[in-house]
């Protein structure tokens, strides 16, 4: 990509160590949910923290079967080397990567082992939808080249990971406030990935790679850019007026000026290459710190706010 500084090749690359917020969020929504209700004790923190490890193991592995996958199908070439330079400049060799992908779901499998003991047998539906997920995005399956990767990003990680999270740690298999609370995070993050796809709208389009946004023209699928990034506001507005969320997830709307600096960086965006490629750091930032914020206020509001009624 023309006017941008190439990223250095390697493993830090491969596996994009800084996207895995995508993976911690969801986990952190489920998790505030579970323990208002179940025990908090040393197994069920542990408990916790292996979730939010597989959960970053799976989403490692999407990041580095996505950079195998790109290199297979001819989606990344030395013209475009800046977003991943590993494999078409040769530093990294393409079985390596893939036998990390796979490596890392392999990890996420054996600690899927340990959830089914912890909860029960049911919990191996969460864990397969999860691999299958991670592991057929750009290999196998390829469905992000057949359009169906925001698809799989708004089900899988935006629903499914904090309802797995809540399952793991209470036994039970469904929570219908982990489900609404986790619809604006769904959105966000499922906006990190249109953010990537318009990136690399025209590298796509010549590769014919097929994303969603590959099948919409630019102007349009930078609408839906914004709409998935920036609708979790209202969203959670609507949900704390219902009544849905605690009213301390509204700290959540401190993110606004993160949202500005987006939409800013947006218009940005169809001339001039630098800002082009920070439609997606901008968002994974954004998507951060809505998430965390929002956790926080549920923490907050829930044990804070009643002791003092």
């Amino acid at each position: 990509m023309a006017g941008v500084k190439p990223v250095k090749a390697g493993w830090w690359n491969v596996f994009r160590p800084w996207t895995l917020h995508g993976a911690v969020v969801p986990v952190l929504i489920g998790g505030a949910v579970a323990f208002q209700t179940a025990e908090l004790n040393p197994l069920s923190i542990a408990m916790f923290i292996l979730v939010i490890i597989a959960g970053c193991l799976l989403q490692s592995a999407a990041n580095i079967l996505n950079t195998y996958g790109d290199f297979k199908t001819g989606v990344d070439t030395v013209e475009n080397e800046t977003r991943s330079p590993e494999l078409v400049t040769g530093v990294l060799k393409p079985k390596e990567v893939l036998y990390a992908g796979l490596a890392c779901i392999g990890v996420a499998a054996l600690l899927g082992l340990v959830f089914i003991w912890y909860s029960g047998w049911w919990v191996l539906l969460y864990g397969l939808i999860g691999i299958v997920g991670a592991g057929t995005y750009t290999v196998g399956l390829s469905y992000k080249y057949h359009a169906m990767g925001q698809l799989s990003v708004f089900v899988m990680m935006g629903i499914l990971m904090p309802l797995g999270t809540y399952s793991v740690l209470t036994g039970e298999a469904f929570s219908l406030e982990v489900l609404l609370l986790s619809i604006p995070n769904t959105f966000m993050i499922t906006g990190v990935l249109a953010g990537n796809e318009l990136r690399d709208y025209y590298e796509d389009k010549k590769a014919g790679a097929g994303t969603l946004i590959g099948h919409m023209s630019y102007e349009s699928g930078m609408k839906l850019y914004l709409f998935e990034a920036l609708v979790s506001f209202p969203i959670l507005i609507v949900l704390v007026i219902a009544g849905v969320a605690p009213l301390g997830c509204l700290l959540a709307l401190i993110s606004l000026y993160d949202a500005y600096t987006l939409v800013k960086n947006s218009k940005l965006a169809p001339t001039d290459p630098h800002s082009s490629f920070m439609l997606v750091p901008l968002c994974f930032k954004l998507n951060w710190h809505f998430g965390v914020l929002m956790v926080i206020g549920y923490v907050l509001h829930l044990n804070i706010i009643p002791m003092m009624i």
